[in-house]
């Protein structure tokens, strides 16, 4: 599964905005792996952000 994929499904599982830190912990995967693809995610608009530094899927 592709970083980006398991960040997304993380992120509605759990139903609420969440930190890279957390989701760096529930995903298991690198921190800077985590982060590169969060970059990646915002860029194409799959996530947003409702406060800083807190993300959430796209509606």
């Amino acid at each position: 599964m592709e970083a980006k994929d398991k960040i997304l499904e993380i992120l509605k599982k759990e139903g609420e905005p969440l930190n890279a830190g957390k989701i760096t912990e529930l995903s298991g995967l690198d921190r800077k792996e985590v982060d590169k693809a969060m970059k990646a995610m915002k860029d194409e608009g799959s996530i947003v952000s409702p406060r800083r530094c807190y993300w959430e899927p796209k509606q």
